[in-house]
C-alpha cells in the first residue's frame, strides 16, 4: 500500500507546534488549544464561545477523557483558557488570544533584548508577529473587564516595640488621657458602645501631628468637652434652654400620652439637636409672638391679667433637697438625714420627746415592705432602718424581717 493513501485513510491531521509546549504545559495542551483557535476563527462571531464536548473533542484531537481534562487545567492555570460549565458532555470554551499572543512574544524574546531571527523561525516553522527591537516590549496588556489584575498586597513593616508619640511626657499621662477619653465616650454614648476605639482614634490622629482639643482641657484640668460646648440661641448656657422652652416641648410629649418622666427625656434631646432645636425655636417664637399680640389686644380691652400658657407660668426649680422635702412633709419617717438636715427645721424637742419612740411611731412591716419595692423607696427604707435599730426590723435577702430577739 502506498504511504499516501495509508496516511489518507487515517484522516484529517491535527495541527502541533512543537514550541508551544513550554507555553501551554505539555503536548496534549498544545493540541486541545490548536484546535480551539481553530474552531474560534470559523465562528461567525468572533466573540461567541465554541460549544463542544468531549466525543467531538476526541474525534478531532485524539485525545481521551483524561487527557482532555489534563489539557483544560494546564491551559486555566495559564491564563489561556476559560471554561462556562466543567460538565465534559456541554462544554463553553473561549480561548484567550491576547494572553496567548503576549505568551508567544515574552518566549520568542531573548534575554538580549533582540527579537528571534529569521532562520530560527524558519526551523521551527512558527508563524509569529514580528516584535519591535526594544526592552521591555512596549505592549499593553488586555484584561478581563470583570476579572481584572489582582490587587498587590501592601506590606507594612510593624515595630514591635512601638510606643505613640506625642505631647505627652511620659507613659503614665498618656494612659491617664486615655482613661479621660474612654470616660467621656462613655458618658456621650459614642462609637455605639466602643470607647476604646474612639479613644485610639484621637490619639492616632495627635501621633500624626494632629491637634486636639481634648488634649488642652486635659492639660487645663478642665472636664473633656467642656470647652467645646456651643451656648445655641434657644440656651440661657450651654446645653440649658430656657425654661418655658423646655416645658412647652415636654408638654408636647405629655398630651401625645407620654409618661413624664419619657416626656422629659424626649424633649431634652430634641434640644439638643442642634438642626431640630433651631426649628423648634423659630416656631416657638412665632407662637409667643402670637400669644404676645392676643395679650396687648386684651389689655387693650380692659383685662388685667392676659391668659398665658402654663409653661410661661414662673416655676421653682426641681431638685432632689425640693422632692425630699416634700416627700419628707408627706412621710416624715422617710426624710433622707444626709439630704433634708439643712432644708428641713427640727421640731424644738422636748425632754419626754427624747424617749424610745412608741409602737404607734414604729411604721409597720407591711408598709416598709411595700414602700421596698420602689427604687426610691428602698433606697429610703434602708437608710432608715440602719438608722434606727430600735424598730426591730433588718433586711435579709432583699426582704424586710423582725430582728429575733435572742
Amino acid at each position: 500500500m502506498k504511504i499516501g493513501i495509508f496516511l489518507g485513510n487515517l484522516g484529517n491531521p491535527a495541527i502541533y507546534y512543537p514550541t508551544l509546549g513550554k507555553i501551554t504545559g505539555g503536548v496534549a495542551a498544545s493540541i486541545f488549544l490548536c484546535q480551539l483557535l481553530q474552531w474560534q476563527t470559523q465562528q461567525s462571531n468572533s466573540g461567541e464561545w465554541v460549544k463542544t464536548n468531549s466525543s467531538e473533542i476526541e474525534t478531532a484531537t485524539g485525545l481521551n477523557r483524561e487527557e482532555q481534562e489534563l489539557a483544560i487545567r494546564l491551559l486555566k492555570v495559564r491564563s489561556l483558557l476559560k471554561q462556562k460549565s466543567t460538565n465534559l458532555n456541554t462544554l463553553e470554551l473561549w480561548a484567550d488570544i491576547d494572553a496567548f499572543e503576549e505568551k508567544v512574544n515574552n518566549l520568542l524574546i531573548p534575554d538580549s533584548g533582540n527579537s528571534i531571527t529569521q532562520t530560527s523561525r524558519e526551523n521551527n516553522n512558527i508563524p509569529v508577529e514580528i516584535v519591535a527591537e526594544t526592552y521591555p516590549p512596549e505592549r499593553t496588556v488586555k484584561t478581563d473587564k470583570f476579572f481584572g489584575q489582582p490587587r498587590q498586597q501592601i506590606a507594612v513593616a510593624v515595630n514591635p516595640n512601638y510606643r505613640f508619640s506625642g505631647p505627652w511626657n511620659s507613659q503614665e499621662e498618656l494612659h491617664n488621657f486615655q482613661r479621660a477619653l474612654e470616660e467621656y465616650a462613655r458618658q456621650h454614648n459614642l462609637w455605639f458602645g466602643n470607647p476604646s476605639g474612639w479613644a485610639f482614634k484621637i490619639i492616632d490622629s495627635m501621633t500624626k501631628g494632629l491637634t486636639s482639643t481634648f488634649w488642652d482641657e486635659f492639660i487645663a484640668g478642665i472636664p473633656l468637652g467642656e470647652s467645646q460646648k456651643v451656648k445655641r440661641e434657644w440656651e440661657i448656657e450651654p446645653e440649658v434652654p430656657y425654661p418655658a422652652f423646655e416645658e412647652e416641648r415636654i408638654q408636647y410629649y405629655v398630651h401625645k400620652g407620654e409618661p413624664l418622666e419619657a416626656a422629659v427625656s424626649k424633649a431634652r434631646a430634641d434640644l439638643r439637636n442642634p438642626v431640630l432645636g433651631k426649628d423648634l425655636w423659630e416656631g416657638f417664637l412665632r407662637k409667643c409672638d402670637r400669644i404676645a399680640d392676643d395679650a396687648l389686644k386684651a389689655k387693650q380691652q380692659g383685662v388685667d391679667t392676659p391668659y398665658l400658657p402654663s409653661s410661661f407660668n414662673e416655676k421653682p426649680q426641681i431638685t432632689k433637697d425640693s422632692v425630699m422635702q416634700k416627700l419628707g412633709a408627706i412621710a416624715p419617717q422617710f426624710a433622707l438625714n444626709q439630704s433634708t438636715s439643712d432644708t428641713i427645721p427640727e421640731p424644738p424637742k422636748l425632754e419626754q420627746q427624747q424617749e424610745q419612740p412608741t409602737t404607734d411611731e414604729i411604721p409597720s412591716i407591711s408598709f416598709l415592705q411595700k414602700a421596698y419595692k420602689t427604687p426610691l423607696g428602698r433606697s429610703i427604707v434602708e437608710t432608715q432602718i440602719a438608722a434606727n435599730p430600735d424598730w426591730g426590723y433588718e433586711i435579709v435577702d432583699g426582704e424586710i424581717v423582725e430582728l429575733i430577739p435572742f
